[in-house]
């Protein structure tokens, strides 16, 4: 499945009834695992992109050639629709162009371009600040005009319920459907009632960042969202997975103590590919 058909697939997504989530994903063994497990979609989060590639805190130090190589690596080793978070775009207008144009060459069905101020200004004591508005409609006008695939999916992505007021949030959501983007990414969503506000402004899906466990996505695909994301538990549980085994072999463990924690040999040879490159090695070797 190329580029253009991943795109495709999300697309006819948010244009259905149905709110999903996606795996959240970090490189080409998560993004094989998934599919091997039945997902269609896949995010890849800008925090984790941080932590993957720089080992780094989600603090805007990720460039974006680092962001679309690792975009780029996750969709050769899969046939994932990934949805990535870009951030801000990695500047103004001229620089969302620049990251459009980079994540569709590596691959990416869809991407979300928010309107935080990044990196963090000095004095702001980590307290989040956000671009006006009219600065983030040019910016997402930016992304719309610089794809060169018109099934590629852009979001606009506001943080003002947590930054500033529900009120702005709301002025936001207003303008940012009016850009030409594909949907909205709300961020801060907790309760019914805000969707029923925001649902009221415009027919355009959303895609919400973490969501109380409360609201189900039966509940919220009644309100137009198509995909809801829940935490990134696969990198923490990895992270996780690698401090065991490397404490264990540290206390001079041995193998077989810890046979039962490691993955299958047909677990690793869904993880490698082992049967394509088999493949590969009978047809061309």
């Amino acid at each position: 499945m190329n580029a253009h058909e991943r795109r495709l697939r999300l697309r006819r997504h948010i244009a259905g009834n149905e709110c999903i989530r996606p795996a959240s994903v970090f490189d080409p063994i998560s993004a094989r695992i998934a599919t091997d497990l039945g997902f269609e979609f896949a995010m890849l989060g800008g925090s984790i992109a941080s932590h993957t590639v720089l080992g780094a805190p989600d603090l805007a130090v990720i460039t974006l050639t680092e962001l679309a190589d690792q975009c780029r690596r996750i969709t050769r080793a899969s046939e994932l629709s990934l949805i990535v978070d870009a951030d801000n775009g990695y500047g103004n207008a001229l620089n969302v162009m620049r990251t459009i144009e980079e994540l569709e060459v590596a691959g990416v069905a869809g991407m979300t371009i928010e309107d935080t101020v990044l990196p963090q200004r000095f004095g702001r004591q980590g307290q989040e600040e956000l671009i006006p508005a009219d600065e983030m409609m040019s910016k997402l006008k930016a992304a719309v005009a610089a794809r060169q695939d018109p099934e590629t999916v852009i979001l606009g992505r506001t943080h003002a319920i947590n930054a500033t007021s529900f009120a702005d949030a709301v002025e936001r959501v207003r303008a940012y459907a009016e850009t030409g983007v594909d949907g909205i990414f709300l961020l801060g969503i907790k309760e019914v009632a805000q969707l029923e506000t925001f649902r009221a402004l415009t027919d355009l899906p959303f895609v919400l960042g973490t969501v109380q466990e409360s609201l189900g996505n039966a509940t919220l695909a009644t309100y137009g969202v198509k995909v809801a994301l829940r935490g990134h538990g696969t990198f923490n549980a990895s992270v996780q997975a690698i401090y065991d085994s490397l404490k264990h072999q540290a206390a001079g463990g041995q193998p077989s103590e810890v046979k039962d924690a490691i993955a299958s040999t047909d677990l690793m040879d869904i993880a490698i590919n082992t049967s394509g490159y088999k493949s590969r090695r009978t047809d061309f070797l």
